[in-house]
């Protein structure tokens, strides 16, 4: 009788076969727990609600009086600071508060408006520029300025500290700051010093004068 008839194959697969079969679903299971980690870890602090709005400072000097104002096509809740006494050429631009500079550069296009030529060319957008972030999802920006800031993305800027300086670079016709507060995504009423500006939407021109509280702690 005969025996059993083989094909001189193994019968069972062999042991690393089985190992590495088991280790591509481990591999998955790895793969998708740090995908779900790495998106929680981004989208969990945007899901977070803004914490209480610090006390902003006006961004100009201590006790000088400025104007705020706004017009049709600005865009709800921009400022624009004048001062209403001096060059504005060139003028200390100051941190609204404490917080770590995000963004200090170009803002699409310088354009050629100098205080030695003032009716150059306008550029595109908003110049030199900086964004600092104060925590809990507050933000302020400062647009125009007349030259690169003083500060680098990723430095840490006290409250009064010095920025930039005013000027008129990008898609500006004279020399102002463009302000803006905002809170998370969205642009919100500017408030210095604990009021409001009263400045909110772009249906009609309106400005306010203020007085800078952005003066020096004293310890």
């Amino acid at each position: 009788m005969l025996g059993p008839v083989t094909t001189g194959r193994p019968t069972t697969a062999p042991s690393h076969r089985r190992t590495r079969s088991r280790a591509i679903p481990v591999l998955l299971a790895l793969v998708v727990t740090a995908a779900v980690v790495g998106v929680a870890v981004v989208v969990v602090p945007l899901l977070r609600p803004a914490g209480p709005r610090p006390l902003f400072q006006l961004p100009v000097s201590c006790g000088e009086t400025w104007q705020l104002g706004t017009y049709p096509g600005h865009d709800d809740f921009d400022v624009d600071l004048f001062p209403i006494e001096g060059e504005a050429w060139g003028r200390p631009v100051l941190a609204s508060g404490a917080g770590t500079v995000t963004v200090a550069g170009i803002n699409g296009s310088l354009g050629g408006r100098t205080p030695e030529n003032p009716e150059g060319p306008r550029g595109r957008g908003g110049g030199y520029w900086v964004k600092i972030d104060h925590g809990g999802k507050w933000e302020t920006q400062y647009l125009h300025m007349l030259e690169p800031p003083l500060v680098k993305a990723g430095q840490r800027v006290a409250q009064g500290e010095q920025i930039g300086r005013l000027g008129s670079t990008g898609d500006s016709g004279a020399p102002h700051l463009h302000y803006e507060q905002r809170r998370g995504w969205d642009k919100v009423e500017t408030h210095f010093d604990g009021t409001a500006s009263g400045i909110t939407t772009d249906d009609r021109e309106y400005t306010v004068r203020r007085t800078s509280n952005n003066c020096p702690v004293v310890s």
